[in-house]
């Protein structure tokens, strides 16, 4: 066995008061990956930013040992409390970084050559010609589409996950000893998701290089990794291979995460529809199109192509398909904050897209980012007061309002003392419970959800769909829900509308469609859903 790419021990992280990580410690080797899994606040991104130097949180105190073996030939670099110029060193040129939300990641005034080669003249050396020859062969590398092109392309021109590939090339660009990888799937579409995962253990292959990938996902973590860390509050409870973790958890924490895994369940049946349920929305022949700014110049987007489909009231309707099949822009469409340019759309009858403002508010809508989509300078109470006022709806006075924000919170299963309280101060999935208590504040006919869940723990992911069931039962609500994950599809929906390039592949109800689906590209994305069994059938010995 080779040495340790990255050896950790005893770790520990406090900022002020608070104890983050306490006493973490693994090892990475060359060529093999670490899964790194746990909740929100288990410490899985703090652990792996004060291993590689990168916190910079006021009244941080970072103990332990972090070392990282960069060649064989040389000692290895400590990187606990290491100086500004050694880890200026060591970032980019030994370590790459692959975050999350690449649109935050990467810099939005730079093109996406620049943003490569930068760390190619800064770490490398290299002049700006053949830096720009090796961005080209990297973006070729990680799949991008005419990379001679695409190369001098912006951020905002690329999709999603061009931007994760994107990402990976800046990150890969030194061939660095170490790549970490910070839930560099978790918003993207299941066949992106797959394509990622294979983009990435292909180029582990053909370099060797070892891997952190952190995720909330234990589904994830078991197609890429080779050992498993498990983190709940800051403390390692379970640390074995991969195959092992399992076939045979032993923490209960470790259990728990399984459980709470959304899983396809071949055969067996999703929710029932009410007896009889009319239709309630009626999308008939909706055609939306976009003139974009590219690099060779202005063209037309058909974001969507033709597409009709029916919502009965009280079931839940799913759409689905990869970034860029209309998805989103559909939900724009019918709030009013995408002008299609023919078709119609009616709820109950009524036109929705010539209706005035007060009608707009039988439409309301959940989005995925609950942190971006709540004004962070103002209290839960006000965001939830909002709507109501501006409606004027939930009574004249103040007192009456708060009132009613008060029943909206005990709906969605939370304390009425957050009304004081501001969306920092919550958890992700209670900041998305005040997103619902939100959305229904002015008592929709529709409610819209927007990847509504995709950014949330699975734990809390699950609690939030079980939320949103018991709303639908209690309160008869009607779900626009679009997805890009085909078990939580199946486990909320009655019906199911497949989009590809913003056109209707397929239309079915949801039974149908698990269980026979028609076209090859619903079974392409059936057939991309993370496996329950790890890639890996047990420990190596």
């Amino acid at each position: 066995m080779s040495d340790p790419v990255l050896t950790v021990d005893g770790l520990t992280v406090d900022i002020g008061r608070a104890s983050i990580v306490r006493g973490v410690g693994f090892e990475v080797e060359a060529g093999r990956t670490l899964g790194i899994v746990g909740e929100s606040g288990s410490g899985k991104s703090m652990t792996v930013l004060a291993a590689t130097g990168l916190i910079d949180a006021p009244g941080r105190r970072v103990a332990g040992s972090s070392l990282l073996r960069l060649a064989d030939d040389r000692p290895p670099v400590q990187l606990v409390d290491a100086s500004p110029r050694l880890l200026r060193q060591v970032h980019g040129g030994g370590v790459g970084f692959v975050f999350q939300d690449p649109s935050t990641s990467l810099n939005p005034l730079l093109t996406i050559g620049r943003q490569i080669t930068e760390s190619l003249e800064t770490h490398r050396r290299m002049g700006p010609k053949a830096a720009r020859a090796r961005a080209i062969e990297l973006l070729e590398a990680v799949g991008i589409p005419h990379p001679d092109e695409r190369v001098d392309a912006y951020p905002h021109q690329l999709s999603g996950g061009q931007k994760q590939r994107a990402m990976i090339a800046i990150a890969l660009a030194c061939d660095p000893a170490l790549l970490i990888a910070d839930e560099p799937t978790t918003a993207l579409d299941v066949t992106t998701q797959a394509q990622i995962i294979e983009l990435v253990q292909k180029l582990q292959r053909e370099f060797g290089t070892a891997v952190v990938w952190i995720s909330h996902d234990l589904g994830v973590i078991g197609q890429v990794a080779d050992d498993v860390l498990v983190l709940r509050e800051g403390v390692a409870v379970e640390q074995r291979p991969i195959g092992d973790v399992y076939a045979d958890p032993r923490h209960p924490y470790t259990k728990e995460l399984l459980a709470a895994r959304p899983r396809i369940r071949a055969g067996e049946p999703g929710p029932i529809a009410p007896v009889g349920a009319a239709p309630l929305v009626e999308v008939a022949n909706l055609d939306v199109r976009f003139s974009l700014s590219t690099p060779t110049g202005r063209r037309i987007v058909h974001a969507v192509d033709d597409v009709s489909f029916t919502v009965r009231k009280g079931t839940t309707l799913a759409l689905v398909g990869e970034s860029g099949s209309g998805k989103s822009t559909i939900a724009g469409a019918l709030t009013g904050l995408t002008e299609p340019r023919a078709g119609t759309v009616r709820l109950a009858g009524d036109d929705v897209l010539r209706a005035r403002r007060p009608d707009r508010r039988r439409i309301a809508m959940v989005f995925q980012d609950p942190f971006a989509s709540l004004d962070p300078r103002r209290s839960i109470g006000d965001a939830i007061t909002e709507p109501l006022r501006v409606h004027r709806l939930g009574g004249r006075t103040a007192a009456s309002r708060r009132d009613r924000v008060a029943e909206l919170l005990t709906l969605v299963e939370l304390p009425t003392d957050f009304i004081e309280r501001f969306p920092h101060e919550l958890s992700g999935g209670q900041r998305q419970r005040v997103s619902i208590a939100r959305a229904l504040a002015l008592e929709p006919e529709l409610i819209i959800l927007d990847e509504a869940t995709a950014s949330l723990d699975v734990s809390v992911q699950a609690r939030v769909l079980a939320l949103l069931r018991r709303l639908q039962e209690e309160q008869g609500m009607t779900y626009l829900f679009i997805a890009h994950d085909l078990a939580i599809v199946q486990e909320m929906s009655h019906d199911v509308v497949v989009l590809k390039d913003g056109a209707v592949v397929e239309a079915a109800p949801a039974d149908e469609i698990f269980a026979a689906p028609q076209a090859e590209y619903t079974r392409m994305l059936l057939a991309a859903v993370p496996p329950e069994a790890p890639r890996v059938g047990g420990s190596r010995g």
